[in-house]
């Protein structure tokens, strides 16, 4: 297990004078869940005793903190099958786009895994090597990485579908010798042919891969080149299954890589967030114990995809460690065939938890506003509701919390954490009167100590840098959200291959801080409200002013179903916000009327100085394939700047759709 109460000191030991310290107080008011309150004391006072004891759970090799040994594999199949659990579900498969449904077990997926990683081994992958996977959400993208987890190597997974370019950034930094590959992803009216892409992809690398093991899929079936390193993924597993193959697991330290994730949206090289093995396990098996509230043999949904950290945190690793079922979904919230896709997963397989993002939720709630779809399904094996991934509007929290009976239990998390940072747990408030405030991201989850930091408005000079001054924030005032160090297990360690660029982009700025770069406040009772990236605060007229403040009041009006407000250049105010609405289905109001509410609301809750008075009426919004609305592209937009089509989008098609209303609004200015 790693030493995280030093580690993640290192980066910054060098001064954290320029941050006036305030006493931190906020957790200790939070009278909702007094429990986690307490958990959470316990985590910052003594952080070693209080991981230690979360450690037990975990089967170590040789465990403690210096020289802790494990396999995270092993803790993920092998114990539960050692323990007399082979037969319990490890995976559901529910494939709506291919009309396909498999229960896998775990001794079933031990034997998989086992055998797949003789097959790497056969090619040469060994611990401490990289491998890439491109893979479509089925059992053989879970198979894959914990192979790789089996032997020690270094999975990264890549969104199946991403652009070649994107690719190829990932493949020239991280290197593998291995690609990890499926013909096609399936889309409801789609198919996407990753071959091609892949080909592209290496095409433009300065690495080339050696070898590509390729899934065959029925609904886009392709040649094999041999000759160009490509190999049949059945027919390696049905050769290594003929000659008895299985790999063992390969003792590693805790502190050695068990992935590396590059994170999404990145411009020029991705930077490659590296998750330990020791401080994983530790995090994510407390994680699904005390956040999600799982046991072992509870079915857990999690409809996201392999390709995000949700996915590796909450499909495969936290699952399938703390001895669950985890169901791999291959489909939509809606099309697939219709809004009440999630609840029919719920209802067949009696999943306990469900974890999505708000965006499904909000494209749930535009087709079936009033869920007469719920009411086809039996749902009561549900006992929470997890959002994730964007900021939760509060009228679809509090919809939703209504029409479901559960607690809606918002959180905020990154790539670069691995796990939540603030969310009420369900272990310790389980019920609707104690859940997480609507509107807020729950109070701080044992191990972060989150801060709001201001700036106090001077500048200090130190080794030729400048720091700008910063001071704890008030309760209720906005600022960048701030994790104070020591950061707990399972957070990121470094960058691959980029230390230098670690401690400058998280840890300069504020020097004995974790940096979010996510902009919010902090109430009265501890609890974390998510407003906007830092880059999201607009200045109008020398007021700053919160953009998801004012997406909250849009997104509360009664024909709005989603929406997104960045800040647009003006000649005299410098910013002014803009909306951007996706309306429910049946509306009937006017333009002119929605815009008239919305400025009226605005004005009324935030004040005339927010300039609201313009917003455009769109059919979808650009986002990534995750769910999350891509703001800084409709702000380069709307400001006419150039900007780079995000590698992570869901549909390219969209930028055009957004750009061609700027075109009409220059015209309809020019006649005026």
């Amino acid at each position: 297990m790693q030493n995280h109460a030093t580690t993640h000191i290192t980066p910054t030991q060098k001064s954290s004078r320029n941050i006036q310290q305030m006493p931190h107080t906020a957790a200790a008011r939070n009278s909702l869940a007094p429990y986690q309150e307490q958990l959470h004391r316990e985590s910052l006072q003594d952080p070693i005793g209080f991981w230690a004891r979360a450690a037990d759970e975990i089967t170590w090799h040789n465990k403690w903190f210096p020289t802790g040994e494990l396999n995270t594999c092993f803790n993920a199949l092998d114990r539960h099958v050692l323990a007399g659990n082979g037969s319990r579900s490890a995976i559901i498969y529910d494939s709506p786009v291919t009309n396909r449904k498999e229960r896998i077990s775990y001794e079933q997926l031990l034997h998989k895994v086992a055998t797949f990683a003789a097959v790497l081994q056969d090619h040469g992958v060994k611990k401490g090597d990289t491998v890439i996977v491109y893979m479509p959400m089925v059992p053989e993208a879970l198979v894959a990485m914990l192979a790789c987890a089996r032997l020690g190597a270094i999975h990264s997974v890549v969104f199946g579908g991403f652009a070649p370019k994107e690719l190829a950034k990932r493949i020239d930094d991280c290197k593998p010798n291995i690609i990890l590959t499926a013909t096609c992803g399936i889309e409801p009216n789609k198919i996407i042919k990753y071959k091609p892409m892949l080909q592209a992809a290496i095409d433009l690398c300065k690495h080339k891969p050696k070898t590509r093991i390729i899934l065959q899929r029925a609904q886009a079936p392709e040649s094999i080149n041999a000759a160009a390193g490509e190999l049949d993924w059945h027919a390696q597993v049905a050769a290594a299954e003929s000659r008895g193959a299985k790999a063992d697991c390969t003792i590693v330290s805790a502190l050695d890589p068990l992935y590396l994730l590059y994170t999404s949206g990145s411009t020029g090289v991705p930077k490659g967030v590296i998750r330990d093995n020791g401080g994983h396990a530790v995090a994510i098996n407390w994680t699904m114990k005390h956040i999600v509230g799982l046991n072992a043999g509870d079915v857990f949904f999690s409809a996201s995809d392999v390709g995000w950290v949700v996915g590796h945190s909450f499909i495969v690793y936290g699952p399938l460690i703390r001895g669950c079922t985890t169901v791999v979904y291959e489909g939509k919230p809606v099309g697939t065939p219709d809004a009440g896709a999630f609840w029919r997963v719920v209802e067949e397989y009696g999943a306990k938890s469900l974890f999505t993002a708000p965006t499904a939720i909000r494209a749930i709630k535009r087709e079936d506003p009033t869920g007469k779809l719920i009411k086809k399904y039996d749902i009561s094996s549900l006992k929470n509701l997890f959002l994730v991934g964007e900021r939760s509007d509060p009228d679809t929290v509090a919809t939703y919390q209504r029409m479901l009976n559960i607690p809606i239990r918002d959180n905020w998390w990154q790539t670069e954490t691995g796990w939540p940072m603030t969310v009420a747990c369900e272990m310790t408030s389980p019920d609707l009167s104690s859940t997480t405030k609507i509107g807020a991201a729950g109070p701080p989850i044992p191990g972060y100590d989150v801060r709001v930091l201001v700036s106090a408005g001077g500048v200090v000079r130190e080794d030729d840098d400048h720091h700008t001054e910063y001071v704890e924030a008030k309760p209720g005032q906005l600022g960048t959200l701030a994790v104070k160090l020591p950061l707990p297990p399972g957070t990121f360690p470094t960058l691959w291959k980029n230390h230098n660029g670690y401690v400058k982009s998280y840890f300069k700025k504020f020097p004995g801080y974790y940096d979010t770069a996510d902009a919010g406040l902090i109430d009265e009772d501890g609890y974390v409200s998510i407003m906007s990236r830092t880059d999201d605060i607009i200045n109008t007229a020398g007021h700053r002013l919160s953009t998801g403040a004012m997406e909250e009041i849009v997104a509360g009006h009664k024909d709005v179903a989603e929406c997104a407000v960045i800040g647009a250049q003006d000649a005299l105010k410098g910013e002014k916000p803009l909306g951007f609405i996706v309306l429910k289905n049946g509306t009937t109001s006017t333009h002119a009327a929605i815009l008239s509410d919305l400025t009226r609301a605005i004005r009324s809750q935030i004040g005339a100085i927010a300039c609201f008075d313009k917003c455009f009426i769109v059919q979808r919004l650009p986002k990534t394939r995750s769910g999350k609305v891509l703001r800084r592209t409709l702000r380069a937009i709307a400001n006419g700047q150039k900007y780079e089509v995000p590698a992570t989008i869901e549909d390219e098609a969209v930028l055009k759709e957004i750009e061609a209303l700027f075109k009409v609004d220059d015209k309809v200015k020019a006649k005026l």
